[in-house]
């Protein structure tokens, strides 16, 4: 990992990088002759000609991790490099996603990400795509042997996940089907890196619980009896604002909108007797923003890389499979295994129970399902088998189906009853059998 980010540092500085045969002097002594924890297969020239020649790996997220990536697999020996990311480079990010300059605002990541690493690492063919992941189909992700997400989004991560399984379950005795999906994500201080092998190990809706939930206020507390300088924040922007500005919009970006925010919000906290309101906490609390620190980055990003690099080399054993990053207790990691979930609604081959009382009307459940945090589900629809018992959408079938949400349980449903599930947030359809309990 160490070696990576050493590797980074210096080439993404040198102007005039040297040949190749000096850039990868330290690669070839790992990947020249076995060592102890090499696979019984490895052959030095197989595994030099696997890692430089057939070896296609797919980064997605061109961000602040996906810029490390990027530039680490390039200086690791990876020739062939695809990048996907939607977005256009924003001057907020110039800080910390170090392939960017000022020239680059408004010009999509990825693009930008692609020609700054080609042009510093001459020999590497890095061909990126500016738009949304699912704007690809199956046929596109089978051609990688290795997939690396570094993304800020949970949507987006449960998405590729069920991409990835599925393309496995649909054709489990194509050996080509499986693709190794390495997975990086940062939180300030913190940060993780994990390996999922498709049906083999536990992927990334096993581990939703252990997803934080975004935080909410209930109005009444905000609105009488706040407590906290983010309640008072949260009175500013929900409730003060639409009361003086009507039907006009906050504009997260709009730096005179935060700065009436805050003083609202400051004189709100001074008649209450709370402390804390500052200009960072109220974006922070309007934008639900993460602080990136670009640190953590380069050391999940190097974690990343290396497991990259144990694939396509078999130069040692993967990660099995859950990597944690505390940076700020001090640089610590743990790692453990994560089990997979039996019913996982994506690698799992059981159905989920749920156990209810027949006595609870049809909007209780939709509560429920709400509630539970391994779902991370917002608005979801609900049918049956003999037809729709709620949807959200379209407005037409929403009212339709309205009348259902005061019925019981025990009147739309027996014991054993099957319920399929579907949300936006969802890039699968969800199965549910009910329980009945007393």
């Amino acid at each position: 990992m160490a070696a990576v980010a050493v590797a980074n540092g210096s080439a993404v500085n040198a102007v005039a990088g040297p040949s190749w045969a000096t850039r990868e002097a330290h690669i070839d002594k790992v990947i020249s002759r076995p060592g102890p924890w090499t696979d019984e297969s490895f052959e030095p020239a197989e595994v030099k000609t696997s890692l430089r020649s057939k070896c296609k790996t797919l980064v997605i997220g061109a961000g602040g991790l996906g810029c490390e990536i990027l530039a680490n697999l390039a200086l690791t020996g990876f020739k062939e490099i695809h990048v996907i990311d939607m977005d256009e480079i924003d001057v907020s990010n110039l800080n910390r996603q170090f392939l960017f300059r000022e020239k680059d605002v408004g010009r999509p990541k990825a693009v930008v990400a692609a020609e700054y690493v080609e042009r510093r690492v001459p020999g590497v063919k890095i061909v990126p795509y500016h738009g949304k992941i699912q704007d690809k189909d199956d046929a596109y992700y089978m051609q990688f042997n290795i997939i690396i997400c570094g993304l800020d989004s949970v949507e987006a991560r449960r998405w590729i996940n069920a991409t990835v399984v599925n393309m496995a379950q649909v054709d489990p005795a194509n050996q080509d089907a499986y693709k190794a999906l390495i997975d990086g994500g940062t939180e300030g201080f913190k940060g993780q890196a994990r390996v999922i092998l498709p049906t083999i190990t536990s992927c990334y809706e096993c581990s939703l619980d252990l997803l934080n939930r975004q935080t909410t206020y209930p109005i009444c507390t905000i609105a009488n009896t706040p407590r906290l300088p983010e309640h008072c924040i949260e009175w500013a922007s929900v409730l003060e604002w639409p009361r003086v500005h009507g039907d006009k919009n906050i504009d997260n970006d709009n730096p005179d909108h935060i700065q009436w925010l805050l003083e609202q919000a400051s004189a709100r906290a001074e008649r209450f007797n709370i402390t804390g309101v500052t200009w960072s906490l109220t974006q922070g609390v309007v934008k639900n923003i993460i602080p990136a620190i670009a640190s953590t980055n380069a050391i999940v990003a190097a974690a990343c890389t290396q497991e990259a690099f144990k694939f396509a080399t078999t130069a040692a054993p993967f990660l099995n499979n859950y990597m944690m990053y505390s940076g700020n207790e001090g640089v610590y990691t743990y790692t453990y295994a994560y089990e997979k979930r039996k019913d996982c609604p994506v690698c799992g081959g059981e159905s989920r129970e749920l156990e209810i009382q027949k006595d609870w009307p049809i909007e209780r459940l939709i509560e429920m399902l709400i509630e539970t945090k391994d779902l991370q589900i917002k608005k979801p629809s609900l049918s049956g088998e003999k037809g729709p018992i709620y949807f959200q959408a379209p407005p037409q079938l929403e009212e339709q189906t309205r009348p259902n949400l005061t019925k019981t349980i025990g009147e739309m449903f027996e014991d054993g009853d099957g319920i399929t599930v579907t949300d936006a947030s969802l890039p699968f359809q969800l199965g549910i059998v009910l329980k009945f309990v007393a």
